[in-house]
């Protein structure tokens, strides 16, 4: 019985998730248009304070020292009230906006597991909703959860690449690398963080054999946005090309916290 509750919530909060009424609150954000990254941009938004953090507590396999960044806690802090602080308006560029909403994703995943810290699982961190309906962010005057980040905001910017980007704090996550984001080497570091994560062994691929991330099934229509199949879409980037009759299949995502420890 004790196993069917647990399951029962674990799925409730899947749906709550995948399934939850989500929106931009009103904070301005673009979608990519086909011109997009064509043209070099100058950051305007320092993300500096971010970057000196990543590579503090950060390994080059994306594990994170949250030890590190707890001791760190005020630098955090102050780095997500300097995001807080900077809302979003039009005359922003694209790049920009995204660079900023994927640092503002990530830095306060970042400060929701040193909160909470120790803690083996991001999930485990309150039994009554899921961490990533919580309004623990803060945007201007507005509050938002991970998901209005992600589901709200990110998806609806239109470049699928932002599921390689952000960071879940688990172990099936893409890795979180220890650079910021900034407008002038998103586009880079996008490309850097699908091809270290279609190539890791979070999936396994050959020729005629595909069992992938989860994140491929859960996020299908937003790669369909960019290639007529998911295979088409992770032979992109991988070094392995998957034959088009293969069938995909998915591997179970491990839930527990990337920590270094």
């Amino acid at each position: 019985m004790e196993n069917y509750i647990k399951n029962f919530g674990l799925l409730f909060i899947a749906v709550a998730l995948f399934g939850s009424c989500v929106s931009s609150k009103g904070v301005d954000y673009k979608e990519k248009k086909e011109q997009e990254y064509n043209v070099k941009v100058e950051n305007e938004i320092d993300h500096s304070d971010w970057d000196k953090l990543l590579k503090k507590h950060v390994k080059e396999n994306g594990l994170v020292d949250y030890k590190g960044f707890k001791a760190d806690k005020e630098k955090l802090n102050a780095y997500v009230s300097f995001l807080s602080s900077k809302k979003p308006n039009e005359n922003w560029v694209f790049e920009e906006q995204l660079a900023y909403f994927i640092n503002v994703y990530n830095a306060n995943t970042i400060k929701l597991i040193v909160d909470n810290y120790p803690v083996k699982s991001i999930k485990d961190i309150d039994a009554t909703i899921s961490p990533f309906l919580k309004n623990i962010i803060t945007v201007g005057d507005k509050e938002f959860s991970l998901a209005d980040i992600e589901k709200g905001i990110l998806q609806k910017m239109n470049e699928p690449r932002i599921h390689f980007a952000i960071n879940c704090a688990s172990i099936s996550c893409p890795k979180l690398l220890n650079e910021a984001y900034t407008a002038e080497n998103v586009n880079e570091l996008m490309d850097k963080a699908a091809t270290e994560f279609i190539n890791s062994d979070k999936n396994e691929i050959s020729e005629n054999n595909a069992k992938v991330s989860e994140i491929f099934k859960w996020y299908k229509k937003d790669f369909l946005k960019e290639a007529p199949s998911i295979i088409d879409y992770i032979n992109k980037f991988s070094n392995t090309k998957i034959n088009s009759n293969v069938e995909l299949r998915y591997k179970s995502y491990d839930w527990n916290l990337n920590d270094i420890d």
